[in-house]
């Protein structure tokens, strides 16, 4: 059984800072690109940053600058360090990864659970 469980959200007053963390768990080896989505009521969900296993990052233009995307290859856990938040950064954040079960040939696509980022005095 593979999980990606996700922590760290919360209510935050602008210009505030939170983390968040995302692990994946189960009999797998150790996930290629991972990535954090979010995605505010009305909107499509939208890519936030990424990182491949090596540490090469990309990220949405509105949030370069303020977030980091970082990982441990050891602890198969995806972090996003969000600083300066603005309350258009208010959505449901979703860490995402592309994972190979032991014994399986190829990786399949899994989503954490959410977790709700507020940003608002």
């Amino acid at each position: 059984q593979v999980q990606l469980v996700e922590s760290g959200g919360g209510l935050v007053q602008p210009g505030g800072s939170l983390r968040l963390s995302c692990a994946a768990s189960g009999s797998i080896f150790s996930p290629n690109g991972m990535a954090w989505f979010r995605q505010a009521p009305g909107n499509q969900r939208e890519l936030v940053a990424v990182i491949t296993r090596g540490g090469t990052t990309n990220y949405l233009n509105s949030v370069k600058g303020r977030f980091t995307i970082s990982r441990d290859n050891a602890k198969n856990t995806v972090y996003l360090q969000m600083n300066s938040l603005r309350p258009e950064d208010t959505a449901v954040y979703y860490c995402n990864t592309q994972i190979r079960r032991v014994g399986d040939t190829y990786p399949n696509d899994y989503w954490g659970q959410g977790t709700q980022v507020t940003v608002s005095s």
